[in-house]
């Protein structure tokens, strides 16, 4: 399991944001979180697609789209991402962007339609298979501060230190690193015994130090579908499909602090983390066509239940250029501690959704569309027989929220030509955060044209949300963090060519 304390996790509950010392819980909302997906069409009105039929999309969307198709359809998807994230921390701002290529959508569809001549209610469907990438992983950010912090990850080890004994902080998460490198010691009474479960920092400090942090993180989440559509009297359109879900994440974390007075001269924390797992979840859709011009949509998808396995390790180094410490008879230098490889399993329960739209066409000139969906991320869960998933599950439902979620995009066509437009809302899902706002706002455009049997789309999409981040936490004696924070402005820019063939 990762070095989280309980007593880090319970204090979550007044925390908005990360921590440096990350839990599962923040697993529940990165795992569970999708960005709008499919082909380019899709991507071009705003990710809208549950009352849309008849495109490729539709396989892992809303699978009674696929009763719409009336001929084979296969689709390949090229994608480019440049995610940049401004920093601010101290008054102080950095810029950060990671570039990244991918193959965000393949999909096939075989469609079976009933003769027109032919009797009976069924009028046929169709089969499908896709290949979508359901999130992006790929991001850098942090901060450099030539400011004085008012605090130090120091103070952290001193508050998750208290009340235990030398022998127990040793092997006690971070804070035992930060022992293990005299960043935090033991308070000896004045008979020379030391009095357990209290501890100072090596140096008085009452300036704090520079800090400096990195976070590099990298993986993907994709979904294999396989649905199938049917087709009522035209009129009323059914589908399901089986999602299994694979995804892969890392994180590489440095620490850095430095100090103008001695003995402390500086510190490095790095912490290294890998996840890797699979899941499955099951979508169920309805379209209904009430008249010719509209088409009524609703999606029902379970939660992704996963199975996850992750790698931790960490190292603290501290360098005190010789000092001599008395109390242990010892010259300090370069002081190193690693922790063990620790390798766990647990499982993530990801929240169900729900959700409708409706789309109305403009006779054969286009149509615009619309999707609302529900998502409670507070529903969220974590199972462990190698760890107590306790008060993770506790902070899942402390800090997160439901939200309501909307997209809207229409099309316009001009012969073989498509012109496309779309926004999308993703509501905040943190239920503690006044006065900041974490919601996701995007727009999105896009062009298209169909020659013969051969269609080729673009989509060019921007995705922006604001965060928070902290590094460490300290606590005041109301239990509320004012350790550092660091504001984060995220904005993805997304290019999406979609070719496909109908055959």
């Amino acid at each position: 399991m990762r070095f989280l304390t309980v007593f880090l996790t319970l204090s979550s509950f007044t925390i908005v944001g990360a921590f440096a010392q990350s839990g599962y819980y923040e697993d529940a909302y990165r795992f569970s979180r999708s960005n709008p997906s499919g082909s380019a069409r899709i991507i071009g009105i705003g990710g809208t697609q549950y009352s849309l039929g008849g495109d490729v999309s539709n396989i892992a969307g809303n699978p009674a789209g696929l009763g719409f198709f009336r001929k084979s359809e296969a689709s390949l998807s090229f994608g480019y991402a440049d995610w940049k994230v401004d920093t601010r921390y101290l008054g102080q701002n950095k810029t950060y962007n990671t570039t990244n290529f991918s193959l965000p959508n393949l999909g096939y569809v075989m469609a079976s339609p009933k003769e027109s001549l032919e009797s009976g209610a069924f009028k046929g469907g169709a089969f499908g298979f896709s290949f979508q990438r359901i999130a992006n992983f790929n991001t850098e950010y942090g901060y450099f501060s030539n400011e004085i912090s008012s605090t130090s990850i120091i103070d952290f080890y001193l508050q998750d230190a208290f009340g235990y004994s030398t022998d127990q902080i040793s092997n006690y998460g971070l804070t035992g690193l930060g022992y293990q490198t005299y960043q935090i010691n033991p308070i000896y009474d004045n008979d020379g015994n030391i009095i357990i479960g209290e501890y100072e920092p090596i140096i008085g400090y009452e300036i704090g130090p520079l800090q400096k942090e990195n976070i590099s993180q990298e993986g993907s989440s994709n979904q294999i579908s396989f649905g199938y559509g049917a087709n009522f009297n035209h009129k009323v359109f059914i589908g399901g499909s089986l999602g299994i879900r694979t995804l892969s994440f890392s994180s590489l974390k440095t620490y850095e602090e430095y100090f103008d007075e001695g003995p402390l001269i500086n510190s490095s924390l790095r912490e290294s983390l890998f996840i890797n797992g699979a899941g499955v979840n099951i979508n169920l859709g309805l379209i209904y066509k009430p008249i010719d011009y509209l088409n009524l949509g609703f999606i029902f998808q379970t939660p992704t239940w996963y199975s996850l396995n992750e790698e931790y390790e960490a190292g603290i180094v501290a360098d005190y250029g010789g000092f001599y410490f008395e109390p242990e008879d010892i010259n300090l230098g370069r002081e190193e501690a690693i922790s063990d490889l620790i390798i766990s399993n647990y499982g993530l329960n990801t929240p169900l959704k729900i959700g409708g739209g409706a789309t109305f066409f403009i006779g054969k000139n286009g149509f615009i569309s619309a999707d609302l969906d529900w998502v409670d991320y507070s529903a969220g869960r974590i199972n462990s027989n190698d760890f107590d998933e306790g008060p993770d599950n506790q902070v899942i439902k402390s800090i997160y929220a439901s939200t309501i979620n909307y997209r809207i995009g229409g099309e316009a066509r001009i012969n073989a030509f498509r012109l496309r437009a779309g926004y999308a809302y993703f509501g905040d899902p943190y239920s503690n955060s006044p006065g900041f706002d974490q919601s996701t706002s995007q727009i999105s455009g896009g062009v298209g044209v169909k020659i013969k049997a051969i269609n080729i789309d673009f989509a060019l999409v921007n995705q922006k949300y604001n965060g928070l981040y902290r590094s460490y936490q300290v606590l005041d004696e109301n239990d509320n963090n004012y350790g550092p924070i660091t504001e984060l402005e995220n904005s993805i820019t997304s290019g999406v060519l979609t070719i496909g063939f109908s055959f």
